[in-house]
């Protein structure tokens, strides 16, 4: 009975556990969910930059071809105007292959202005749109950093319930067993505690000596699995339990010494922690 509470409580614990390191893993995401936008963000302004660059290229352009036409049509109204005071043949035709090259140039000019004006105008519409884009990203940005700010603090919050819920649980077990307990759930996807069915482990599925498993059946203090180090409680399998035992001459506990030592050996140092935690799919905690 004592063990089944205990177990019972354990089950609990690796709920509470898997639930903290859950939003753990989240609390470490969040920041990541608007990297997309500012990346997006980074190439708007990239672009804003090269566009607004263009329009101020365009913008010169069309001054100085604007600029160069008045001075050509300035100058075609002059020699118009000096058409009605030449004295000779030559000065005719002098003077008006002048006025017909800057009515050629004029109309050349207005084209090439023309052209210019309308890139002009497009390039204008170019930076609206790079501008708009930069707002609407900065706003989507902005709202979602304040979300991630209160999803993070509502997160925090829960986990120190969490904490909390854990020391109760937890407060007068063996440091020791709590330890490798905790260590336990989170390099094995999160299952610390499974059942003898028979006298095979559910966690790992292999059979375990007849003597071991009348141990664990008997036992009122946790047993580990000499193989898989989860938390092993006693479930009646399809086959009676006596009758088991007379079918699997298996040997003595004396035959698991070496197997445990190696099992402890592999879990020594952070390193290891944290390398079962990622076979494990799950996030390893601060504590």
């Amino acid at each position: 009975m004592l063990k089944d509470k205990l177990i019972e409580r354990l089950k609990t614990f690796q709920d509470v556990l898997m639930e903290r390191v859950s939003i753990e893993k989240e609390v470490k995401e969040l920041p990541k969910s608007i990297i997309a936008q500012e990346e997006v963000l980074l190439r708007a302004r990239k672009s804003y930059s090269d566009r607004s660059q263009r329009l101020a290229d365009i913008q010169a352009r069309v001054l100085h071809m604007k600029a160069e036409l008045a001075e050509v049509i300035d100058h075609k109204d002059r020699s118009e105007q000096q058409m009605d005071n030449i004295s000779s043949p030559r000065e005719f035709e002098a003077l008006n292959k002048e006025i017909t090259e800057a009515g050629l140039k004029e109309d050349q000019l207005r084209k090439d202005l023309r052209k210019e004006e309308e890139n002009l105008k497009e390039a204008e519409n170019e930076v609206k749109a790079s501008q708009s884009l930069i707002a609407s990203q900065e706003s989507e940005i902005n709202e979602k950093k304040t979300k991630i700010l209160n999803e993070e603090a509502s997160m925090l919050g829960r986990i120190t319930e969490l904490k909390k819920i854990e020391e109760e649980l937890t407060n007068d077990l063996d440091p020791e067993i709590v330890f490798k307990f905790e260590r336990i759930i989170k390099s094995k996807q999160g299952i610390g505690v499974v059942p003898v069915k028979g006298v095979v482990c559910s966690g790992c599925s292999i059979v375990l000596p007849a003597q071991f498993v009348n141990s664990v059946r008997q036992s009122n203090t946790v047993v580990f699995c000499p193989y898989c180090s989860r938390v092993l409680s006693y479930e009646e399998g399809d086959l009676d339990h006596d009758d088991m035992i007379v079918d699997i001459e298996s040997g003595s506990l004396a035959d698991l010494d070496d197997f445990g030592d190696d099992e402890e050996a592999d879990y020594d140092g952070e390193d290891d922690i944290e390398d079962d935690a990622e076979k494990g799919g799950l996030v390893d905690s601060d504590n």
